[in-house]
């Protein structure tokens, strides 16, 4: 088992690994829109938000030996289901026709201003 930790991404702010590496398979943790250059500014509106988290997750992918091409599964956490159309807008965009499976869990709310983290597992290779 391998921890991946990348200056490219949001340091973690917990007890955690950006990701883990076992048996082939990246384990990406929760990704918010945190910008990891500038970690206090303003992340925009949940559009925004998802593109940033993507951004990180690839980052994290990266680091490990893999890719946003090579996710099996991603778990999108949104805060509010009026947000979801922007939010599966920001993610079609940036994922093009790689069509990972995938699962929405609205949740009650995130530490301010958040408003989407996205959870990703991916496959080896890039």
């Amino acid at each position: 088992m391998k921890t991946i930790s990348t200056p490219n991404a949001p340091k973690p702010a917990g007890h955690y690994s950006q990701a883990v590496v076992y048996g082939g398979v990246v384990y990406v943790a929760g990704m918010l829109g945190i910008d990891p250059q500038n970690p206090d500014a303003d992340p925009g509106g949940a559009g925004a938000q998802t593109r940033r988290a993507l951004a990180n997750v690839q980052a994290v992918l990266e680091a490990a030996g893999s890719d946003l091409g090579h996710a099996v599964r991603m778990t999108v956490f949104v805060s509010g289901h009026e947000l979801w159309g922007e939010v599966n807008a920001a993610y079609a965009e940036v994922m093009g026709d790689h069509r990972p499976a995938r699962a929405i869990v609205p949740v009650q709310s995130f530490r301010e201003p958040f408003l989407v983290e996205i959870v990703a597992t991916a496959a080896l290779g890039g």
